[in-house]
């Protein structure tokens, strides 16, 4: 490859990140504190959820298993699958 046909490639590169940092906005720290927060309840609410009908269920009808315990664990792992989901789809929206 020549100089020229390398000065042309380099070029084009940084039109084209020119190009797509203009169509994508202006992302500031706030979006990323967003996003972060987000992840967050989107893990915190199915977890919290989980304990409350865990609690009442160990209430109601006592037996050896712990249902709180249990159904905060599948609450984290419905929290992770939703974080990971809303993830993707900003993702996708890029």
């Amino acid at each position: 490859m020549n100089e020229r046909q390398t000065l042309q490639k380099n070029v084009d590169a940084k039109q084209s990140r020119k190009l797509d940092a203009r169509q994508q906005g202006d992302r500031s720290a706030w979006f990323g504190l967003g996003m972060f927060g987000l992840v967050g309840w989107s893990i915190a609410i199915p977890t919290l959820l989980g304990i409350a009908l865990g609690i009442w269920i160990d209430e109601r009808w006592p037996s050896r298993f712990s249902w709180t315990l249990m159904l905060l664990i599948g609450g984290v792992g419905i929290g992770c699958l939703n974080a990971w989901w809303w993830i993707n789809r900003e993702n996708e929206d890029e």
